[in-house]
């Protein structure tokens, strides 16, 4: 089973033209993912590596394809923009690979999408993939293997690193998500965890956070409650000086909040496996999973 994307899915590329929309569109056609459509303004009615039509809306390919998700390789200054058109067209699942957007302007694109029925992932963040059907990101397709393992993480790199640990050990992955690491994104730790928990195909989980932010603690009080499958998890930043923002924009312990050893305390309280570094993530679960 998976959450969000599976061999169902219909995949929208908005920038399908531009060469990082292109270089991914092309590796999520070789995983075997559905691009139905691109989307960029002023190329309509041509065709992507001779397949794949491009329209000069969301709107006009929503119609025309009928795709229930896309992914965004816009640059910064217009990507809430392209977040909004998708949402106004009714597309389903929005990933947004784009980096540094304007935090005002992500403070419009949540407000809008309190309204909506649309999901994002991201800004920010890797993509997702149900390995063996569907990808949507920019992650390395053949380290993932089907199985029944979901992964949750603020990072990309050690979404990778956790995947790999698992499948070098015979254990695939449900479904694995990178939730971008911006102070302002759309799906959360908790949304994620929520949605995993309603999967019966997933049996165990790896949650990966990294400072700033509340979003792992409010994850781990719903844990606490709520959740009884097992989870491991990591905390990424735990030597970062306070204000000093470490990589991700939302990386940023202040005001005494955010700080690794408050998330790990939260986690811990949940009953949940803490990692003590990248490299064991994958072995403290399958060490909860064999108790």
């Amino acid at each position: 089973m998976s959450i969000l994307v599976d061999n169902h899915t219909r995949l929208l590329v908005q920038g399908i033209t531009g060469s990082s929309g292109a270089f991914h569109a092309s590796s999520c056609m070789e995983y075997g993912t559905k691009v139905v459509a691109g989307v960029t303004p002023g190329r309509g009615g041509q065709l992507f590596e001779g397949q794949v039509p491009i329209f000069d809306t969301v709107y006009e390919a929503r119609r025309q394809t009928d795709c229930n998700a896309t992914m965004i390789f816009v640059p910064a200054a217009f990507a809430a923009d392209a977040i909004l058109e998708a949402v106004d067209a009714g597309v389903e699942l929005i990933v947004c690979i784009t980096e540094g957007i304007p935090v005002m302007d992500m403070m419009r694109v949540k407000t809008v999408l309190q309204e909506k029925k649309s999901r994002l992932i991201g800004p920010n963040c890797p993509g997702i993939i149900t390995p063996g059907q569907c990808k949507i990101g920019i992650m390395p397709g053949y380290i993932h293997k089907s199985g029944s393992i979901g992964v949750i993480s603020r990072s990309g790199t050690l979404t990778y690193e956790a995947v790999w640990q698992l499948t070098e050990r015979g254990y695939g992955q449900s479904t694995c998500i990178g939730l971008g690491g911006d102070p302002i994104n759309g799906t959360s730790h908790l949304d994620a965890v929520k949605l995993f928990s309603e999967d019966p195909g997933t049996e165990a989980l790896i949650l990966i956070g990294e400072i700033g932010g509340t979003a792992e603690e409010e994850a781990a009080l719903w844990i606490k409650e709520n959740y009884r499958k097992p989870v491991a998890a990591f905390i990424a930043g735990a030597t970062a000086p306070p204000g000093r923002r470490m990589g991700h924009a939302g990386a940023i312990v202040s005001g005494g909040k955010g700080t690794a050893a408050g998330k790990i305390e939260a986690l811990r309280e949940a009953g949940i496996a803490i990692a003590d570094t990248p490299a064991s993530m994958a072995e403290t679960l399958l060490t909860n999973l064999k108790r």
